[in-house]
């Protein structure tokens, strides 16, 4: 491992660059920061999931496992080149995923986010999820990003849905079930 930071501010980014893992200097607007950035949003949103008191307990031993994998994975993308995330960990998400996903009854309508502050936590770490995959594909159109990465992050995704019905249950019993909204004529009335 590399030195650690002992100053928190260097002020080399003040000219709106920041450095890449490998040394090189991209701007801060680049799509590899913004995927990696995104990824790091995900991991605190997930951090917020945690700090509800009372989740099942394999429920926060798998989300801290994946806080480590997503630290990982932002490292790979942080560093051109340097590869971390393997199909053995998305072969891990998704056996989580069924082992969390079988009790649960199947879907029969969509599901709003929400069912209790954890399981809404959940649905927004899903969403920022989703965000981080557009992203880090975004940036494989620029410069190679490995597909573990998108794969990683889009059974992330799946996993985080799964958990939020979970933790809808665990917290109130119910999931939040939404109602189509019936359209409004759009014929002028008199």
């Amino acid at each position: 491992m590399g030195h650690r930071l002992s100053k928190i501010y260097t002020r080399t980014g003040d000219d709106g660059t920041t450095g890449l893992g490998d040394g090189s200097r991209v701007p801060k607007t680049h799509a590899r920061i913004e995927a990696y950035g995104t990824v790091d949003e995900a991991n605190s949103a997930i951090g917020m999931i945690l700090a509800v008191p009372n989740l099942p307990a394999e429920v926060a031993t798998a989300l801290t496992q994946i806080q480590h994998e997503l630290f990982d994975l932002g490292g790979e993308l942080a560093v051109p080149g340097y590869r971390v995330i393997t199909a053995t960990h998305i072969e891990q998400l998704e056996e989580t995923l069924d082992k969390f996903n079988e009790p649960l009854p199947p879907l029969k309508e969509f599901i709003l986010p929400g069912g209790g502050p954890a399981a809404s936590a959940c649905h927004l770490a899903r969403a920022i999820t989703r965000r981080a995959e557009r992203c880090s594909w975004s940036a494989s159109q620029e410069e190679e990003i490995a597909p573990e990465v998108t794969r990683y992050l889009n059974r992330l995704s799946d996993l985080l849905f799964v958990v939020a019905r979970v933790l809808a249950r665990h917290e109130s019993g119910q999931e939040v079930l939404w109602k189509k909204t019936v359209p409004v004529s759009s014929k002028p009335t008199r």
